[in-house]
């Protein structure tokens, strides 16, 4: 035996072992099969849950809404370690929904964990991250006429001559549901949903993807931000929004289809925080 010895420190329980990047779940319907998605269902969700797929008159309504929940519950209890069925999930106010915490922490350490989820015809979208909070949005550009004209009307004046500049059709409405979908993942990763004005702050954009500078609300301070534009698969636009924190790993994770497991996902850069552009 040599002299050296051992000092033990106590364990912070509720310490993650490691910094975690932000991980992002990309999972279509398909994904789940209509029978496996009612068994996870009867088993994961809860009484409120059960209650409100319940109401839905039509079948895909349901399937929608039952993927979408067993997608949040399974990724919930890969991420904190709390069993998909014991997981108690709660909505605020402004109905975002929240895990709660166990009193003794998470079991896989952390005494964070937000998460945001999507859907949209199909589609399931889910952000979970470790520090601050996260909002994301999913559409599908082939949707149709579904009020373009009036979801434009919502823009800041200078977004709505950025889609004006487009050419009718394919290209305008591309512009838009990019548009929309961040600004559905900011106002969500803020906690007020459709209760922020979508005038009251603005994107910038490059010409394919990307934002170049962001003007928030007025009655918000100069935080920098974090946005990611997302095409999964052709004609499905996504979008991130997560608070630039520099000890969040440089990567996002992008796992797609129903995890079952902890398949390897696809790394992908987080962005640089986004210039802040002042109103004039």
């Amino acid at each position: 035996m040599t002299g050296l010895s051992v000092v033990e420190r106590p364990v912070d329980r509720f310490a993650p072992t490691r910094s975690e990047p932000v991980k992002l779940w990309f999972c279509p319907n398909d994904e789940l099969t209509p029978g496996i998605a009612a068994i996870l269902a009867t088993h994961w969700l809860d009484e409120h849950e059960q209650e409100i797929a319940s109401r839905f008159l039509f079948e895909r309504d349901r399937r929608q809404y039952l993927v979408a929940h067993t997608l949040v519950r399974r990724v919930l209890a890969l991420e904190s370690g709390v069993p998909e069925a014991e997981a108690v999930i709660w909505r605020s106010s402004r109905g975002r929904p929240f895990l709660q915490k166990p009193v003794e922490g998470l079991p896989r350490g952390g005494r964070e964990l937000d998460f945001n989820l999507s859907h949209a015809h199909g589609h399931n979208f889910l952000g979970v991250v470790r520090r601050h909070r996260i909002g994301v949005d999913v559409e599908r550009l082939d949707r149709g006429d579904q009020g373009f004209d009036a979801i434009v009307e919502t823009f800041a004046p200078e977004e709505q001559q950025w889609v004006a500049r487009a050419a009718a059709g394919r290209p305008r409405d591309r512009r838009v549901l990019r548009l929309w979908t961040l600004k559905e993942a900011y106002s969500k990763a803020r906690g007020l949903g459709l209760g922020l004005p979508f005038d009251s702050f603005a994107f910038t954009l490059a010409e394919d993807r990307g934002v170049l500078g962001f003007r928030p609300p007025e009655t918000e301070s100069a935080l920098p931000w974090r946005f990611l534009e997302l095409e999964p698969v052709p004609d499905v636009l996504a979008a991130v929004a997560v608070a630039a924190d520099t000890d969040v790993p440089p990567v996002f994770h992008l796992h797609h289809g129903f995890p079952w497991d902890r398949g390897a996902p696809r790394l992908l850069a987080l962005p640089e925080p986004v210039p802040v552009v002042m109103a004039a």
